[in-house]
């Protein structure tokens, strides 16, 4: 009964995996590819996305390996952009063992895309669902950055355009969380706030978007919490 219900967990995982499968292939192969390309070993790309696991982070090191920069400061840098990690784990916090090795699994394998598809979850999804979830995830991230590496090492490939694949994952995310929502003002505000970010720099607008988004969605949690004290009262 138990291998039966690893079983369906196992399918339903790669089922629920395949948008971030569409995305990370295409996404780990680039990353491999220009790893590669940037002078380092092909095994350190797939070692890096089993140790690292962060896309943005690990795109970010290309060009600071290619410098030369000290892991010091590669270590700040991947802190500093993977510091929004906290935050999501928070708010998975009931879904999520209060410790053990599951907590700590989950908690590694967390990142934006994961996350995306963890929160439309309803809480009824067994844990071992989830954790299936995340690790199909993590191994498609990592297939692709070994497909992209071996790539590297001896072809020339146009990677024009691959770009874009990141931004159709995104959408696609975003019509998932847009269909489970329980609200579309955290949608309104993050519009918003990027219009106001983009009239103001150009340059510095995903950071003044974040900044905006994040006094909105403070602002729009506070009437919520007041209601919610004066029903405990």
């Amino acid at each position: 009964m138990e291998e039966n219900s690893r079983s369906q967990a196992i399918k339903w995982a790669l089922k629920t995996s395949v948008p971030v499968f569409m995305g990370y292939i295409p996404l780990g192969v680039v990353f491999g590819f220009l790893f590669v390309q940037a002078g380092a070993e092909w095994w350190l790309a797939p070692l890096s996305s089993i140790m690292i696991y962060g896309g943005a982070v690990q795109y970010m090191m290309i060009p600071m390996l290619a410098e030369g920069l000290p892991i010091s400061a590669i270590a700040f840098a991947t802190f500093v952009v993977n510091l929004r990690h906290v935050f999501y784990g928070l708010s998975l916090i009931d879904t999520v063992p209060k410790k053990g090795p599951a907590k700590w699994f989950l908690s590694f394998l967390l990142t934006d895309e994961t996350y995306s598809l963890l929160t439309t979850l309803p809480k009824s999804v067994p844990l071992s669902n989830r954790l299936f979830l995340a690790f199909f995830n993590y191994l498609w991230w990592i297939l692709g950055s070994l497909i992209g590496a071996l790539l590297g090492l001896g072809i020339k490939v146009n990677l024009g355009g691959f770009d874009f694949v990141l931004t159709s994952l995104f959408a696609m995310l975003l019509c998932e969380q847009w269909r489970q929502r329980d609200s579309s003002w955290p949608v309104w505000i993050a519009l918003a706030s990027y219009g106001a970010a983009r009239l103001i720099s150009v340059e510095h607008c995903l950071a003044l978007a974040i900044a905006f988004s994040s006094i909105g969605a403070l602002l729009l949690m506070l009437p919520r919490r007041k209601m919610k004290e004066k029903i405990y009262e």
